[in-house]
């Protein structure tokens, strides 16, 4: 775990890795064995990460929930840096759930680049320890498995996503208004700009914060072989940046 995570925020290649684990082994005058690269490879396919650790009041969290694209590096990255070939790149998405109040991430996914967003807020939602207050996405998420994964696991949870410009009221808007169509005739009334203010919508720009926050820290690429090594290079990564943020984090105490 503590080599997988030099890796990944000094952007390491596996054998760097093993020499640099050698390196503060022998500083520390420390007896142990250094793992070879071959076994940081191949560990790293069962290493089971540390989950983050839930709010110690135990109220429900705000759930920001987005995601971004991570290229596969290999061979492709190779040639193209070698001798300018062009290569039809993969890619992987990557799938982050953010508790509003303390920025950590607290629910991560890898997918395919073909498997839609909305695909993914269940298992995203299997991560979280705790209850949900509210679910807060772009209009990407304005679906209705979206809203059936919600509210089958947190039935009282608030679902905080803009409806689309094309959307239209439900057939019981007038009877019995789903929380979308409340969504939408707040927008008709008040305006766009207004709904997301009052909706608390605008919090969701600290989930496309923590992404930046990723690319800028560990990187836009995958550099695992397997999808399960690549699955464990991001828990390792968001483990790694949810420390971070854990000790930069001011403690506040007041004392008047």
């Amino acid at each position: 775990m503590t080599a997988l995570t030099l890796r990944a925020v000094f952007h390491l290649a596996l054998r760097q890795t093993e020499g640099l684990i050698g390196s503060v082994i022998g500083l520390l005058g420390l007896d142990l064995a250094v793992p070879d690269h071959s076994t940081l490879c191949r560990r790293a396919e069962t290493l089971e990460v540390p989950r983050p650790r839930p709010c110690s009041d135990g109220e429900p969290l705000h759930l920001l929930v987005d995601s971004t694209g991570l290229k596969l590096c290999g061979a492709g990255e190779w040639l193209v840096e070698k001798h300018g070939a062009k290569t039809r790149r993969s890619w992987r998405k990557l799938h982050l759930g953010l508790d509003a109040e303390t920025g950590q991430i607290v629910a991560a996914a890898l997918s395919r680049k073909e498997v839609d967003d909305g695909a993914e807020v269940g298992p995203l939602l299997d991560q979280v320890p705790g209850p949900v207050a509210s679910f807060t996405a772009d209009g990407a998420y304005d679906q209705e498995g979206v809203s059936a994964a919600v509210a089958e696991r947190h039935p009282e949870a608030a679902i905080i996503v803009p409806p689309r410009s094309t959307a239209v009221p439900s057939g019981t808007a007038e009877t019995a208004p789903t929380k979308r169509d409340r969504h939408l005739h707040s927008i008709a009334e008040h305006g766009r700009a207004a709904w997301q203010k009052a909706s608390g919508y605008t919090k969701r720009a600290l989930a496309e914060a923590a992404i930046g926050r990723f690319k800028q820290v560990i990187g836009d690429g995958l550099r695992s072989r397997t999808d399960q090594r690549r699955a464990t290079e991001v828990d390792v990564a968001v483990h790694a940046l949810n420390r971070m943020l854990e000790m930069e984090r001011p403690i506040s105490v007041r004392i008047a």
